[in-house]
């Protein structure tokens, strides 16, 4: 009987998740985004969670903005199309202002049963079928109120049109919301200024606020999207930094999950199929080369699971603290605080680079040194002293929260100072003796 061959897993090369690039710099964090080489494929639970390079995507609960947005436009829509139907009689053209608000409404159907059957996306075919749609009411509307030479008093769909790019707002991203807003709210103010008789003081009020009304309600929702999505993202990036606190003082990333599960089941397999009479033995050469790149990745996940501490982690793998703290405990000494300690020097990091942070203040940097113990320190018991200094650049004593010095008394005795324009804080932390630890009784 000819042995089956052994499929090879998908081996990829070695990391402790999440990858890093040549310079140690992690290629990606907790919520999934390349930080490293962009060019690398990027997998991950995190990154299935928000997706954050893929703005049109409507992640993080943005859904739900777009059922709000839907709403008011809807509301706005029966707004403009009560005024038109008061003022039919004075339209010129009112048959063509009718069409113009049927095609608003097919626009408005296709938007909503796109998301909803797509699952909240809007397909780029969809996306050019809706900028047309509302580009031919817009046009319309304004063919036809032209003879009336009034465009603030008498635009009702064109207006509507415009505005109800704030329910694709979710779905698409920024440039693809933003440009044409601009273009609406240019063509519609060149039709004020050259389809406007006369204009003047008596009716400049209904032509700034047709132009407001054009323009922004789709520069609003992209600003408030915009600041959701940051929102969400930072706190799902301090919810996953919280989990390294109950962590052993040793441990794998905290998305090294998905990879540990991977080589799991390929091992699985591999015993199976031996097992089963799948694969005979000896092994051919295929089947051993499968089974030692196992081995080895999973020798390389233990022995790098054997130096990388829960702060390590904590701060290569987060977005928010990568970008901005510098870590630097070569004894891993990290890893003796007790989980109370971890959350006081955990939260005290966090809340010095959120609250001083800015994406406009990239000279801001937090350094965290931890260690080297000073033999000798005098204290008494089986407890050891592990000196913790935080330097905070570009950050003024009286502008940290006070909630930052009740998490820093939860790590041991602190003191702060100046030093060179920096912000310094020195804590005294006293941890078990790892050595006594291991003593019996």
């Amino acid at each position: 009987m000819t042995q089956p061959p052994l499929a090879p897993p998908r081996l990829r090369r070695r990391r402790s998740l999440p990858p890093t690039t040549e310079t140690g710099i992690p290629e990606e964090n907790t919520l999934g985004i390349v930080v490293g080489r962009p060019s690398r494929g990027v997998g991950g639970a995190a990154r299935r969670l928000t997706r954050p390079g893929s703005p049109y995507r409507s992640s993080l609960g943005a859904s739900f903005l777009a059922i709000g947005a839907a709403v008011i436009v809807g509301l706005r829509a029966l707004y403009g199309l009560t005024v038109f139907a008061a003022h039919w009689t004075e339209y010129p053209l009112p048959l063509i202002g009718a069409l113009a608000w049927l095609v608003f409404a097919a626009t408005y159907a296709v938007i909503l049963i796109t998301a909803r059957v797509t699952g909240d996306r809007l397909p780029s075919a969809v996306y050019a079928v809706v900028l047309g749609g509302l580009a031919a009411a817009f046009a319309l509307d304004l063919v036809a109120i032209w003879p009336l030479q009034d465009i603030g008093a008498h635009a009702t769909a064109a207006p509507v049109a415009a505005a109800a790019l704030v329910m694709i707002v979710p779905l698409q991203s920024r440039a693809a919301i933003l440009i044409p807003a601009a273009a609406a709210g240019i063509a519609i103010l060149v039709a004020v200024l050259t389809g406007t008789r006369p204009l003047g003081p008596a009716t400049a009020s209904d032509q700034i606020l047709v132009v407001a009304a054009t323009v922004l309600p789709a520069l609003i929702a992209v600003v408030l999207v915009d600041g959701f999505r940051y929102m969400v993202q930072v706190e799902l990036d301090r919810v996953l930094v919280q989990s390294t606190v109950q962590a052993p003082r040793f441990a794998v990333g905290m998305l090294a999950s998905e990879e540990l599960a991977r080589l799991d089941l390929t091992a699985e397999e591999l015993f199976e199929n031996i097992a089963g009479g799948k694969v005979k033995l000896p092994l051919s050469p295929r089947s051993a080369s499968v089974a030692a790149s196992l081995a080895t990745e999973l020798r390389l996940h233990l022995i790098e699971g054997r130096r990388e501490t829960w702060l390590y982690h904590a701060v290569s793998e987060s977005e928010v603290l990568g970008k901005s703290v510098t870590l630097v405990d070569k004894s891993s000494l990290a890893g003796l605080l007790d989980p109370a300690q971890r959350d006081g020097l955990l939260s005290a990091v966090w809340m010095l680079v959120s609250d001083t942070q800015k994406r406009a203040a990239p000279d801001r940097t937090l350094e965290v040194q931890i260690g080297p113990v000073v033999p000798g320190s005098g204290v008494p018991g089986t407890k050891i002293a592990v000196p913790v200094v935080i330097r905070s650049t570009g950050v003024r004593r009286n502008r940290v929260d006070p909630s930052v010095w009740d998490s820093l008394a939860r790590v041991g005795r602190y003191s702060d100072s100046i030093q060179d324009a920096s912000l310094r804080l020195d804590i005294d932390c006293l941890v078990e003796n790892p050595a006594d630890a291991r003593t019996p009784g």
